[in-house]
């Protein structure tokens, strides 16, 4: 679990300096960015939605280079504003960057940290995580970024405090958001922080999206094998592990068969990976539940038995922690998402229709390297969200904070 300790937090109340302005929103774009999490910030702080009780900002779109800014499909943006734009603005917004593995330009990093220093409020959605790490402004801050380069997050910067579960994360004058969609959440979060549930509600009706989604992006989550293994010799280890998941064994066996000690395999592993190995094995053996649940009638009981589980209630634990709903329940609600007359094992989602591409793989309602990846339940309730995250949490924590 998460939670939120705005009441000791001090962030979140700095005082602008300059000329900067609450209501202003400057959104950095970069040549390379994917264009729907650029469009994200664009669509709600730059539409004027006052008829529907939503109170306006002012959008300034700043190009963070010289040149043409390339995004999706190959297509040519033209920036209005350049970096001296963010000078005026309250909040400036990331929305991607275009490859983690490329480092952003000096000016603009330089124009993130002026910012901040002058009480602006910072925001990265997705991969522009990396552009804040970048600057300097995660160190020491709890932060989350799309799951699949989260581990690269957590091991390129092991100041920041990086949580792939959540949707997003409000440390007070840093905000960062999970993968693509995620962006949406944190947006219509500041909307509510800034303007109230209202306001964000009538957005979010505006935008036909639920105005809180509960849960958080640990159900889309595949670690089936880290990609950071590579030809690493621990792979070998780890295919073994995956393909034994229905028998009984701990991180002792993994390390006995990699021939290293426990403490240098715990070392090893989470070098590569950027997470501990026990908590990998766990994950494995709760998606390995996730998909019998899905695809077979057995009981909870055979399902435990069938991952590896020494019980019922190991597995009960487990999987709540890390999908936020029981064993049973999960499997009721994906059960009754389906149309009527399948099967477990059969696809849920329909073949698309001629001309309409299909969903990409890995995404919530299509197939990905882990099979079909479902939504656990409608959306309702309250997002997983956090100013500060448990210390020592499960996932890629680098480990507890003081003060927490």
């Amino acid at each position: 679990m998460s939670h939120d300790s705005t009441a000791t937090q001090d962030a979140g109340v700095r005082k602008l300096s300059g000329r900067r302005r609450k209501e202003i929103v400057a959104v950095l774009l970069f040549s390379g960015g994917p264009i729907f999490e650029s469009s994200i910030p664009l669509s709600v702080f730059g539409i004027d939605r006052q008829d529907a009780g939503v109170p306006r900002y002012r959008l300034l779109v700043c190009a963070g280079e010289e040149g043409p800014l390339r995004t999706t499909g190959g297509l040519e943006l033209t920036a209005p504003h350049g970096l001296e734009a963010i000078s005026r603005a309250g909040t400036v917004v990331v929305p991607a960057w275009r490859s983690i593995t490329s480092p952003p330009p000096e000016e603009a990093l330089d124009a993130l940290r002026r910012a901040h220093e002058e009480g602006a409020r910072i925001v990265g959605l997705c991969t522009g995580a990396f552009v804040l790490a970048a600057a300097g402004l995660l160190d020491g801050r709890p932060a989350t970024t799309h799951w699949m380069y989260a581990p690269t997050l957590a091991k390129r910067y092991p100041s920041v405090h990086v949580d792939p579960r959540e949707l997003f994360v409000d440390d007070g004058d840093v905000l960062t958001s999970a993968g693509t969609a995620a962006g949406i959440d944190l947006c219509l979060h500041i909307v509510r922080t800034d303007h109230g549930n209202e306001a964000a509600g009538a957005l979010a009706r505006r935008l036909v999206v639920p105005p809180r989604r509960s849960g958080g992006q640990e159900r889309y989550l595949d670690r089936s094998l880290p990609e950071e293994i590579g030809a690493d010799p621990l792979a070998e280890v780890v295919a073994w592990a995956l393909e034994h998941l229905h028998e009984q064994f701990d991180v002792e066996t993994l390390a006995a068969r990699a021939y290293m000690s426990r403490r240098t395999f715990d070392r090893r592993f989470r070098s590569l990976t950027g997470s501990a190995p026990l908590q990998w094995l766990i994950t494995q053996r709760v998606l390995q539940a996730q998909r019998l649940l899905e695809t077979s009638d057995y009981s909870v009981d055979e399902v435990a038995g069938r991952c590896g589980f020494r019980s019922p209630v190991a597995l009960r634990g487990h999987f709540r922690r890390q999908l936020g709903s029981s064993p049973a329940a999960y499997r009721a609600a994906y059960r009754a998402r389906r149309p009527q007359g399948d099967k477990p094992g059969e696809p849920e989602a329909a073949m698309p229709q001629p001309g309409q591409p299909g969903p990409p793989p890995g995404l919530a309602g299509g197939p990905g390297p882990m099979g079909h990846v479902p939504v656990l339940h409608p959306d309702s309730g309250v997002p997983m969200q956090s100013r500060r995250t448990a210390a020592g949490a499960v996932g890629l924590l680098p480990g507890p904070r003081s003060g927490n």
